[in-house]
């Protein structure tokens, strides 16, 4: 008699979890149920829309669940009712309490897209841009009661090259976990029992959630850390400083040598390769912007409707 597939339930919200749903069917296990985040007001209308991993689900034929917590026993029951043999959990948006981490036969496994102990938490890979971090990576880990402190089960690495954004290292860090999730669910799926690491006491960061407060760009600060702040905040919350009067977001940017006694903030140069601003150390070279109510252009296109800064910076 051929073994029964594994009951899977998945718990995801955001399209960094869809990549390890499709991993999940793909791998042969049986995916019984999706868990995501109950349906959020999004755009200018402000009406509900369903998450990307409720989408996918439905689009799958999934049955989707959407509690906004496990502490009432009968949302814990009806979990406990797919019968799961194992719980899979990327960027869920929800601490899983004890006892719905004791359902699944196999317990929980968790995505994580950082190298963990480093960078616990909500936003790991903004966090490892903007420390200047050369290497990111996922761990697929087992879930315990603690924030991202479980044994690691399967890693994946990746360096972060200098003209990583937010964006770009999401992007790959998706298909990297959803490589290491299907390699450990065909493990299971075979017989094997995956080796657990237990994470280094040593080397623990904590990535809190990003604020919108934080996208402010502070010149006085060295040019090389704004950099890194106008990557990591792509495509979200956006870097945005004050240039020559006018309030602009900065999409990209790269650090250059400064002008020596230059007052930070200042616009040192204006042509099409960019504008350079001075920095606390260096300087910031805009190459992408954003005026209030426009859309995303490059310098040379801001300073054609800003001839005065090419004028003032000759």
């Amino acid at each position: 008699m051929a073994a029964s597939p594994l009951r899977v339930v998945f718990a995801g919200t955001p399209g960094f979890a869809v990549p390890c749903f499709e991993a999940c069917r793909a791998a042969g296990a049986d995916v019984v149920a999706a868990y995501t985040q109950p349906d959020r007001p999004a755009g200018r209308g402000r009406k509900l829309a369903a998450s990307p991993v409720k989408e996918a689900a439905l689009a799958a034929g999934v049955p989707v669940e959407q509690p906004g917590s496990f502490k009432a026993e009968a949302d814990r029951a009806r979990l406990a009712a797919y019968a799961p043999d194992l719980m899979v959990v990327v960027a869920y948006g929800l601490i899983l309490p004890r006892k719905v981490l004791a359902i699944p036969r196999l317990g929980c496994w968790n995505v994580h897209a950082s190298l963990l102990p480093r960078w616990r938490g909500a936003a790991p890979i903004q966090r490892a841009i903007l420390a200047g971090d050369t290497e990111s990576g996922v761990d697929l880990m087992q879930m315990e009661a603690g924030l991202d402190t479980g044994p690691v089960l399967i890693e994946r690495r990746t360096p972060i090259a200098g003209d990583d954004t937010g964006g770009s290292l999401h992007d790959r860090l998706a298909t990297l976990g959803a490589d290491a999730l299907a390699e450990g669910l065909r493990r299971v799926l075979a017989g094997e029992t995956l080796a657990a690491r237990v994470q280094a006491a040593e080397g623990v960061e904590y990535a809190h959630k990003l604020d919108k407060a934080e996208a402010r760009l502070d010149f006085s600060q060295p040019a090389i850390a704004l950099e890194r702040k106008v990557r990591a905040f792509d495509p979200w919350p956006v870097a945005e400083g004050d240039v020559a009067g006018e309030h602009l977001r900065v999409w990209a940017a790269v650090a250059i040598e400064g002008k020596p006694g230059a007052i930070p903030g200042t616009v040192l140069a204006a042509t099409r390769q960019g504008i350079d601003i001075a920095c606390g150390t260096g300087a910031l070279r805009l190459t992408a912007v954003q005026r209030a109510g426009g859309r995303r252009i490059g310098a040379a296109d801001y300073l054609n409707a800003r001839p005065e800064l090419k004028q003032a910076s000759a």
